[in-house]
């Protein structure tokens, strides 16, 4: 029977991991952990008539959040950056961090970490410009200007989402009760969503949400093709378009490229190799792997 790796075997891999995506996620969570667990200890120590607690997270909001008052916001214009990594509930954190997971481990089969680190911070910063610039010019929005803020890593990770599905539209991925979904619906079905719920009590981060979106379908339409390492079927359209001009190959670390033959050897002597590994896994459980079969594993992962 089939024996799925250890849960602390899976942290231990995480936390091993520093890709650019488990950073993001891990900052995130520490921030989450840090406001938190003060915000424990001053509650314990507050009074009715010193309600600490409460001032302490108005205080979070008013340095970290990005307020939608652009007079408010020229005071302090970090907010840009530190609201996309600031949640102060844990349901928040948690959707957020799953979405960042389950899109950014298919962006990195694309793309390296640095554009997935680029494509979070430019959409969060569109989506802060684009959260601002609708309480700045519908009317609706008046009477909260002054007081209305937006946090969270929303925006973030919907650009990443829509980067990579704009990316890769046709790639499919599990349901739970639903079966096969192409990435490409998903993305519209959150988009088309976050357009409904402009009416809602939360229309500022949909607003952001979709600033976000925006930002990664720029991204993916800017960038040149030819510096990044695409699938086989968006390489093949760029050299059919002749937007690519060149052929990049993997390099060892003696900087030497390799041949498509030798490139294609060496791929499929890893997957060999993985293979056996996961039938190891599969008759005898993750714990009867050798260190070196463990360290394989987690390398290639990481690829």
């Amino acid at each position: 029977m089939f024996q799925s790796v250890p849960l602390g075997d899976r942290i231990r891999i995480f936390l091993r991991d520093h890709s650019s995506l488990n950073r993001l996620i891990l900052v995130n969570i520490l921030v989450w952990f840090i406001i938190n667990l003060l915000r424990v200890f001053l509650f314990l120590f507050q009074t009715p008539e010193n309600p600490i607690e409460t001032e302490w997270i108005l205080a979070i909001e008013k340095w970290l959040a990005v307020p939608a008052g652009l007079d408010q916001w020229l005071s302090k214009p970090w907010t840009v950056i530190t609201y996309m990594f600031l949640h102060l509930d844990f349901w928040h954190l948690l959707v957020n961090m799953l979405w960042l997971y389950w899109f950014g481990k298919i962006f990195l089969e694309f793309m390296n970490g640095r554009r997935l680190l680029f494509v979070y911070l430019f959409g969060g910063i569109l989506g802060a410009l684009t959260f601002m610039a609708a309480f700045n010019v519908f009317p609706v929005f008046s009477q909260s200007l002054g007081v209305a803020v937006a946090i969270g890593a929303s925006a973030s990770v919907l650009a990443v989402v829509i980067a990579t599905s704009t990316l890769v539209p046709n790639y499919a991925i599990n349901l739970l009760f639903i079966g096969q979904v192409k990435i490409k619906y998903i993305a519209l079905f959150m988009i088309i969503m976050d357009v409904f719920m402009l009416r809602s009590s939360n229309a500022g981060g949909h607003f952001a949400h979709l600033g976000g979106a925006l930002a990664g379908v720029i991204y993916i339409l800017a960038v040149p093709s030819g510096n990044f390492a695409f699938s086989d079927p968006i390489r093949s359209f760029l050299r059919k378009t002749g937007l690519s001009k060149r052929k990049i190959k993997p390099v060892y670390k003696s900087g030497k490229p390799l041949s498509d033959e030798e490139y294609n050897a060496m791929k499929a002597l890893s997957q060999k190799k993985i293979d056996v590994i996961l039938d190891k896994i599969a008759k005898s459980g993750y714990k009867s792997l050798t260190e070196e079969e463990k360290e394989f594993l987690f390398k290639f992962s990481n690829k």
